[in-house]
This record gives structure tokens, C-alpha cells and sequence, in this order.
């Protein structure tokens, strides 16, 4: 359990200790902190927020910490402009006979914040740069020993494998799932956690996001959602500490297929940044944004059109940006027996249980230049392009770029990594329940289509697309987004 906040916190123990050759009065209190002074002064220590172990060695207590200091050299874990993250160890020599008592309810209370005691962790060698591995070795694995956090190591061999892994584990050996990557293996966790029988107990595994490879949108959008840099080390101490929060899982359906995303799907420019790209991959998230440089200045446009049903509190603003209304899904050609299932008899989920047919669908007719959904704030650790999206409101936010010049365009750009770009009169912005896209040719080559990516991976290459002869899970045809408010749970720090 996480303990509430004591208005007037009582003492637990007291006692004469001797700390760095001090001699000290050291207090614990009811609220978990521990107090002394020393040499330099008065000194607090906040077992919840800064406390991952304690030992015992004869007549010393040893405390092992990750505390943020100002400046400070050494032990340096993770960097902001004016603070870093410190491993520290602290060490108390007690009286002989009261060592004991300090030691068990020092323990006694990190017990009782609901901790996770037995990890898995899945780490991706090949995703970004490559430095998944070192990431665990050199931050992750020290936090988790300080912990005595018990956990086993296994590295993704090939794609989906982290999907393969979830799918058969025995989620009593666990008590949450770490991976280490970038975007990719938590999105493969979760459709694994939701392909399997039992996936109402699965999906309640909680999840944590390291970030490690290109992107890392999910765990920048958690930590910063407290004010925490993106940094491997705030995202272990963020699932260390056990406190956790719930995320919307987006279903992505084509007929009897289906995809769960919980980041994003872009169709358009941003998923052709985001997919060509992958030719420079070598250079690391800087590929995107050279990348995004070339493809405005040689524009693409797409034929196409949309449907959604706007969010509580859009529907005006949906009536103004819509060019006709709809008054039945019945009336839209994708909404027919043959390409949406009901999933009956289906093994694992099968999307949120809602009727299509009584939402109120609005249409927006193409050409587009970019058609974005995200489902948190961030993209990359880089990009915001949906600033005002929450975790678990049971919506995606849409943003919608249907005209603009080139130079207009690059200018959007340098507004992405503060969110900034949704305020610009050719970005159309706002939120929705259900969304349907079907997408079409190329404005100016009607023999090219175009590519549909979620989650950094390939949904459909259409005719003429990049690498169109791959396979991919669905084709280049209309597809269905509906959302399932609070489905997946993440370890995050305390908001």
C-alpha cells in the first residue's frame, strides 16, 4: 500500500547512533522518515520516495538510496539542468541491543508500500542504438540490487518475440513486466498480455517502460507527466517504488484482425517520416528529423476520408471542421457484416464492447497532407504531438493537417517538442471515441498509396509504398479505432 500523508507524524524509535563519525540522535517516524544531524547539519531521509533496501551487519543498519541532490560528482545516474540523481548509501552503528528492532521496522514499513519483489525483464539488443544492454547492466541492474529486487533477464531475439514471451508466461511468478526499448516491446507485451484466455487477470499485469531505443514516447509521456526527465534511471526508481497508474488501449480492427496500440497511429506524412526512415536508422532519433526535412519539401498528399464520433465537450467543434454528418455507422460502407466482427467465440480480447451503430459519426473528406492519433502526450522523447492527451480519459486525440505550404510545414516542426503546433490554423486538433480511416492514392500519383504505422511498426503498405512488398497484418483498406478507457496498468511515479 502507499501511505497517505501524516498530518502530525508520531515517533516510532529513537535512539543514540553513530553516523560518518558523528555522534547522533536518530529518529524514525510514523510517516517514514528518518531524521539525524551530522557534521554539516540536519539531515532527512524519506524511506518511500528515496529508500530501496536496508541491511543489517551486526550493530550497523546500511540503507541504500537514490536521492536528488544539487550539482554533486560522482555516483551520477541521471542529469537535469540543476539536479542529478545520486546513489547513496548511509550507514548507522545502533546499540546492540536495539539494532535489531530498527532493522525489522525499517523493513517492516518498505514492506508495506506494495513493492514489486520478483521482475521480468525484457530487453531489446538491436532497438535505437543499440544500448539496451548497457542501459541494464551499468543503471537498471544496480537499482534493482539495491532493492533486492529478485528478477530474471531475457532478451528479444526477433520481432513479436516479446509478444510470444506474454502470451505463455506464468504471470504468478511475476509482480509486473520491465521492458527495456524503446516503444516496441511494451506494445508487443501488451497485444501478447491480450491474445491469451485468460487476458482480464493478464492485462492487469503492471508495465514498465525503460527507454532505450528510437522513440521511448510512452515513458517520456509518464515521467513527464510528474516533471521527471526521460532517463533510464527515474523510469527504474518509478517502478522500484511500485506505484502505478492506468492507460487506454486503442483497438485497431480489419475485419477479424486486429492490433492493440497504446501510443499512436499516423497515416500520411508523419507515417512516412516515421517508417522510410528506417534507412537511416543508425543515426538515432535524429533520423527523424532530417528525414521530416526532406519529405515536406517534397510533399505528398493522400486521397481518403475519415469518420469519428468526438469526444464529451467536441461536439461543436466537430460540427464546424466536418464537412456532413452521419447519422448511422450503417451508413458507412466499412461498417457492413464482412469487415467488422463482432468476435464471437474468439480466443483472447476482442475490442470494447460498443455499439457503432448508435454513436454520432462525423466526416471529413480528404485531400490530406497527415492524419496523427495519439493516445499519450509524447511521441519521442522529442516530439509532443498531442499535448493535452491524458492516460485514461477513454479517448485518442487526433491531429489533423489537411493543407499548408512547405514552409509552413517546417515551422511546424520546431513546435512539436513543446506541443506548440497544435495552435497553428493549419492543424486540426480535437478528440474522439471511435475513428474510422479509410485511406486512399496519392494526390499526384494515383498509382501510389500510401503506409499506416502504430506504434512504430507497419500496420498496411499500400501499392507503390515503401518496401510495399513486405507483409504486413492488415492491408491498405479502411480500418476501425475504438477505445477501452483504463484497460492496461504502468508503474509510475506519484502524481
Amino acid at each position: 500500500m502507499n501511505h497517505p500523508p501524516f498530518k502530525n507524524p508520531t515517533i516510532i524509535l529513537s535512539d543514540d547512533v553513530t553516523t560518518n563519525g558523528t555522534l547522533t540522535p536518530l529518529t524514525f517516524f510514523s510517516d517514514g522518515t528518518l531524521r539525524w544531524t551530522d557534521a554539516t547539519g540536519e539531515k532527512r531521509l524519506i524511506l518511500e520516495k528515496e529508500v530501496l533496501g536496508v541491511s543489517m551487519e551486526g550493530c550497523t543498519i546500511i540503507l541504500r538510496s537514490c536521492t536528488v541532490e544539487q550539482g554533486g560528482s560522482g555516483g551520477i545516474l541521471c542529469l537535469t539542468t540543476t539536479q542529478v540523481m545520486v546513489r547513496k548509501i548511509f550507514v548507522f552503528q545502533l546499540p546492540q541491543d536495539s539494532v535489531t528492532v530498527w532493522f525489522r521496522k525499517i523493513r517492516e514499513f518498505l514492506n508495506s508500500l506494495g513493492r514489486p519483489k520478483r521482475l521480468l525483464i525484457l530487453v531489446n539488443p538491436y532497438g535505437g542504438q543499440k544500448t539496451a544492454m548497457n542501459i541494464l547492466v551499468d543503471i537498471v541492474k544496480p537499482l534493482l540490487e539495491d532493492a533486492e529486487t529478485e528478477f530474471k533477464i531475457e532478451e528479444t531475439k526477433y520481432q513479436l518475440h516479446a509478444k510470444q514471451i506474454a502470451s505463455e508466461l506464468d504471470l504468478t511468478m511475476y509482480d509486473g513486466i520491465v521492458c527495456v526499448s524503446g516503444d516496441g516491446v511494451l506494445v508487443e507485451v501488451i497485444n501478447g498480455l491480450l491474445q491469451r484466455d485468460d487476458w482480464k487477470t493478464a492485462i492487469k499485469m503492471p508495465l514498465g517502460p525503460i527507454p532505450a531505443g528510437t522513440g521511448n514516447g510512452v515513458a517520456k509521456s509518464v515521467l513527464d507527466s510528474v516533471g521527471e526527465p526521460c532517463s533510464a534511471t527515474n523510469a527504474t526508481l518509478a517502478i522500484l517504488r511500485g506505484h502505478k497508474r492506468s492507460l487506454d488501449v486503442t483497438t485497431i480492427s480489419q475485419g477479424k484482425t486486429r492490433f492493440f496500440s497504446v501510443l499512436m497511429l499516423a497515416w500520411g506524412l508523419v507515417a512516412d517520416i516515421d517508417i522510410e526512415s528506417e534507412k537511416w536508422r543508425w543515426m538515432g532519433s535524429a533520423r527523424l528529423d532530417l528525414y521530416a526535412i526532406q519529405r515536406i519539401l517534397n510533399l505528398r498528399k493522400y486521397n481518403g476520408r475519415i469518420h469519428f464520433v468526438p469526444a464529451s465537450g467536441f461536439e461543436e467543434y466537430a460540427r464546424k471542421i466536418s464537412e456532413e454528418a452521419v447519422s448511422s455507422a450503417k451508413d458507412l460502407a466499412f461498417c457492413s457484416s464482412s469487415n467488422i466482427d463482432d468476435g464471437a467465440h474468439e480466443k483472447g480480447y476482442v475490442g470494447p464492447d460498443l455499439n457503432l451503430e448508435k454513436l454520432d459519426w462525423r466526416t471529413i473528406e480528404g485531400p490530406f497532407i497527415s492524419v496523427w492519433i495519439h493516445n499519450v502526450p509524447w511521441g519521442s522523447e522529442s516530439a509532443m504531438p498531442a499535448p493535452d492527451a491524458k492516460f485514461s480519459d477513454g479517448f485518442v486525440d487526433v491531429v489533423l493537417v489537411k493543407d499548408g505550404s512547405k514552409l509552413g510545414l517546417l515551422s511546424l516542426m520546431t513546435e512539436h517538442s513543446n506541443g506548440n503546433h497544435v495552435k497553428s490554423p493549419h492543424v486540426l486538433y480535437f478528440k474522439v471515441k471511435a475513428f474510422i480511416l479509410e485511406p486512399g492514392t496519392r494526390t499526384s500519383e494515383s498509382t501510389k498509396e500510401g503506409i499506416i504505422d502504430s506504434d512504430g511498426e507497419v500496420l498496411a503498405r499500400g501499392k507503390g509504398a515503401y518496401k510495399c512488398n513486405q507483409k504486413t497484418l492488415m492491408s491498405y483498406d479502411k480500418m476501425v479505432l475504438t477505445v477501452d478507457q483504463a484497460l492496461a496498468t504502468l508503474f509510475s511515479p506519484p502524481t
